[in-house]
């Protein structure tokens, strides 16, 4: 009888040794899990960048980015959101999505301009992508603008380039396909195209609240994936305009 408990015994304790080195890749796989995602989110955290923030004061640190990586072109800043990153621009799309803006290999990848565009914003349709990420990173919350209510609150954002901070005040906010061949037609040009452009901008958009610009203007278009269709995009739109009165700051105060 002490035999066949032995037995018993001895197989229990395989079994359960089995069992754990079974579950142990799972539970090490899940712990890596945790700490990668943690990783990628702390990559696209904005705070990161604030100390290369341009201001009204001196631009030195935003010049010291632009040392470290000379694709930096700019700045995008939303005031009452956590969008208030670097703005950069590659030889081809592709480059920043996974290429965070010191040009190092990162998932959550950049804020960047559309390599078809000027870098001086010039164009008619200047288009900006970024990742949508969950916590409000990168351009998590463009789905926010969805919102009537969250979209009348937040009407325009600052863009920084060539050392002057420009208004942009948002008009549409558009749901779209990642096809679309207007919406994403960086190379628009001539009063004829940016006719069409706006009118089917009004046509197309979900939340509008009436273009103060006209055919001539330069508009920014911040695109990011939706997550209710395979192509689908978010996008907000807006008209830059003329040099803001800062608080020195970049944040749209007035002094």
């Amino acid at each position: 009888m002490k035999f066949w408990q032995k037995v018993i015994h001895g197989t229990s304790a395989l079994v359960d040794m089995l069992t754990v080195l079974f579950f142990m890749p799972v539970l090490l796989y899940g712990v890596y899990a945790i700490w990668d995602s943690g990783q990628i989110y702390h990559q696209a955290d904005a705070s990161l960048y604030e100390n290369y923030k341009p201001t009204q004061e001196q631009s030195l640190s935003f010049e010291e980015l632009k040392q470290i990586n000379s694709e930096v072109i700019g700045w995008l800043t939303i005031p009452g959101t956590q969008i208030d990153y670097p703005l950069v621009q590659g030889e081809y799309n592709s480059k920043y999505v996974n290429t965070d803006v010191k040009g190092n290999f990162s998932l959550s990848g950049s804020i960047f301009l559309d390599c078809r565009n000027h870098a001086d914003f010039s164009d008619l349709n200047n288009v900006v992508y970024g990742h949508h990420m969950e916590k409000q990173e990168m351009f998590g919350e463009l789905e926010k603008f969805a919102q009537q209510t969250f979209f009348q609150e937040h009407p325009y954002g600052l863009l920084y380039h060539d050392e002057k901070w420009y208004s942009v005040s948002f008009f549409a906010f558009v749901p779209a396909d990642a096809y679309d061949p207007i919406l994403f037609d960086a190379q628009l040009e001539g009063a004829q195209d940016g006719q069409a452009y706006l009118d089917y901008i009004q046509e197309h958009a979900q939340n509008y609240s009436g273009c103060i610009g006209d055919e001539t203007d330069s508009y920014l278009t911040l695109s990011t994936c939706a997550d209710t269709t395979t192509n689908g995009r978010y996008l907000l739109i807006g008209q830059i305009s003329a040099e803001p009165e800062l608080d020195g700051k970049g944040d749209g105060k007035e002094r």
